[in-house]
């Protein structure tokens, strides 16, 4: 079963920045993004699933920073 989704009103604009860093990450031939919370992908379902989609198509892997450092 493939399973689609449709990207959240706003999102572009909302994560602007993080579609920025995976633009950019890819560019420079990393492979990796680091972010150091959570909500920094999402605040719902629907808007974690489509920042997890662009890393995927991205080829990016990603990695939550703790929270202590």
């Amino acid at each position: 079963m493939i399973m689609t989704h449709k990207c959240p009103p706003g999102y572009d604009a909302k994560f602007a920045e993080f579609i920025r860093l995976c633009q950019e990450t890819r560019a420079k031939g990393l492979k990796d993004v680091i972010i150091v919370a959570p909500w920094a992908i999402g605040d719902c379902y629907e808007e974690i699933i489509e920042s997890l989609a662009r890393l995927a198509d991205a080829g990016l892997n990603l990695h939550i920073a703790t929270r202590n450092g």
